[in-house]
């Protein structure tokens, strides 16, 4: 995924910067309420999201980590028939903070930065169907429903959306 360079993207005074151990130590203790708790990070490995080919990024309002954004495919879902055509990007905010109307504002620091990384000809999000606040707010940016299924793990519904870049 290319090399790690320093800060590269900020956007609506959040920024997208390379990882540090206390951020993945942090991400690893990240619980949410439920339904959103198919979210929880506390299985994830920090040596996992340290590792450049994993593709996860520091969301920062000033030093604070608030977040992560991740590119490739810690972004897909097994169930679904990825291809090259668009870079998957993910992500998620400290659970404290979801539902304060962020997203909007993360997200497009996560495109600017992987629009300036990687500059890929579009960009690929798959989300829970539950999760409406999330499918709202990407659609909200550009993106576009190309499809539906059912995860090959558990049998839940997500959806698949894109957002060309030009």
């Amino acid at each position: 995924m290319g090399s790690l360079e320093p800060l590269v993207a900020s956007a609506a005074g959040m920024t997208v910067a390379p990882l540090r151990r206390e951020d993945a130590l942090d991400i690893c203790t990240w619980r949410y309420p439920a339904p959103y708790d198919c979210y929880d990070m506390t299985d994830a490995d920090p040596e996992w999201l340290l590792d450049p080919a994993s593709g996860f990024h520091a969301l920062l309002s000033g030093e604070r980590l608030i977040g992560f954004r991740s590119f490739g495919a810690d972004g897909q879902v097994p169930g679904w028939e990825y291809d090259d055509r668009a870079l998957d990007t993910g992500g998620g905010l400290r659970p404290e903070l979801v539902g304060q109307g962020l997203g909007h504002r993360a997200i497009s620091a996560g495109l600017a930065y992987g629009r300036a990384r990687f500059a890929p000809r579009a960009f690929r999000v798959t989300v829970a169907t539950f999760n409406t606040r999330a499918l709202r707010t990407v659609e909200g940016l550009g993106f576009q429903r190309v499809g539906r299924f059912d995860a090959a793990t558990d049998g839940s519904g997500f959806e698949v959306l894109v957002r060309p870049e030009r």
